[in-house]
C-alpha cells in the first residue's frame, strides 16, 4: 500500500517538477538558427469578400539582416523588411517605402515575432505560451494603444521553427501565414548576401 501511495504521490508530482517549456526557451530555439528559408501562403480574410485574398511566395530570414519576402503569385515582387522598415525592389535597385507609426511598428513586431525576440515582444504585448519544443502556440495580446487600434490577437504556432501565424484584427480581419518547409541554415547564398546589402 505505501508503494503504491509513493508511486502515486509521484505521479502526481511529476507534472509539478518537470520544467515547463518557457518564453526564455522558446526566444532561445527561434533565434538559434543564422538563416531560416522557406515557402510562405498568405491568405487575407476581409469582413467584404467572400473568399480570402491568398499570395504565395518564399522568404529568408537572416539574423543580422532582416527578412526578404519574395512574392510570386497573384503577382511577382520582392521585398526586404530591415530595421530601416520596408523596401520594395525595383528596376533601379531597393527602394524605401514610406513608413507610418503604425507600419513600422507592425515590421518590428514581423521581425521580432520570426526571430523570436520575446523581449522586444513584451513590451508591446501580454505574452501566453503553451505545449513544448516540439509543438508549442504563443498567444500575443497587445497592450500598446496603437497596436491595440490594429489587432485583438496575435497567435503563433511552431516546432522547432515557426510554422503559422495568424493575425486578428480589431475590425474583423484575420491574416494567416503559413510558413512551409523552412530549412535552417548558416549562412547566406551570395544573392541573399547582395540583396540585403543594396
Amino acid at each position: 500500500m505505501k508503494r503504491l501511495a509513493l508511486a502515486l504521490a509521484t505521479a502526481l508530482l511529476l507534472p509539478a517538477l518537470a520544467q515547463a517549456f518557457s518564453l526564455e526557451q522558446l526566444a532561445a530555439q527561434l533565434g538559434k538558427p543564422t538563416v531560416v528559408r522557406g515557402e510562405f501562403v498568405q491568405q487575407k480574410f476581409l469582413r467584404a469578400l467572400e473568399k480570402p485574398l491568398t499570395s504565395r511566395g518564399q522568404f529568408v530570414l537572416a539574423k543580422q539582416h532582416g527578412l526578404l519576402w519574395l512574392l510570386k503569385t497573384p503577382l511577382q515582387q520582392d521585398y526586404r523588411i530591415d530595421d530601416q522598415g520596408i523596401a520594395r525592389r525595383e528596376a533601379g535597385g531597393w527602394q524605401a517605402l514610406p513608413q507610418r507609426s503604425a507600419s513600422a511598428q507592425q515590421n518590428r513586431l514581423f521581425l521580432a515575432v520570426l526571430g523570436g525576440d520575446s523581449s522586444g515582444l513584451q513590451r508591446d504585448f501580454e505574452l501566453a505560451l503553451k505545449g513544448d519544443a516540439k509543438d508549442w502556440q504563443l498567444t500575443l495580446t497587445p497592450r500598446a494603444l496603437l497596436l491595440k487600434q490594429i489587432f485583438t490577437s496575435i497567435r503563433i504556432d511552431g516546432g522547432a521553427l515557426v510554422q503559422r501565424i495568424v493575425l486578428d484584427e480589431t475590425q474583423g480581419d484575420r491574416t494567416e501565414l503559413q510558413l512551409q518547409n523552412s530549412i535552417a541554415a548558416d549562412a547566406l547564398s551570395d544573392q541573399e548576401q547582395h540583396d540585403f546589402a543594396d
